[in-house]
């Protein structure tokens, strides 16, 4: 796997589906910019992201490998379910709750984009344990 350097704000071009296919850290900055950022996710099979919610910003999160199931709404016992595979789409508005659980055979890889950026430039996160330290 070619390492992925966040280089936003520059000009960027990629193949994300690749990227985010060959990603094996929990979380990795893939570009940051002033008002968006794009990051790219491995969840392993019965991990999950962990309910949260944004405040600030909208999350678009794409699924390329695997199968999840996909919680939210607008509280932590209000919450709908869906189940979500690979090329599906989930749009999180700001101030939902939200989680993302991997329910396949294999490793749940995902790109997210926040608008306005949630994570510091050049975050990796090999862990999940990691992510929720720096936290």
């Amino acid at each position: 796997m070619t390492e992925i350097i966040d280089k936003g704000p520059a000009p960027t071009v990629m193949n994300v589906e690749s990227a985010t296919i060959e990603n094996t850290n929990y979380r990795t900055t893939a570009w940051t910019g002033n008002n968006l950022q794009m990051t790219l996710m491995s969840i392993e099979p019965g991990h999950d992201i962990g309910l949260e919610v944004h405040d600030t910003h909208d999350q678009f999160l794409r699924l390329e490998q695997g199968q999840a199931k996909v919680s939210m709404g607008p509280s932590q016992d209000q919450l709908q379910v869906w189940q979500a595979s690979a090329s599906d789409a989930v749009f999180v508005p700001v101030g939902t709750w939200h989680n993302l659980e991997s329910v396949g055979d294999v490793a749940l890889k995902v790109y997210s984009i926040y608008a306005p950026p949630q994570h510091p430039h050049g975050t990796v996160h090999v862990t999940q344990a990691d992510a929720e330290a720096a936290e």
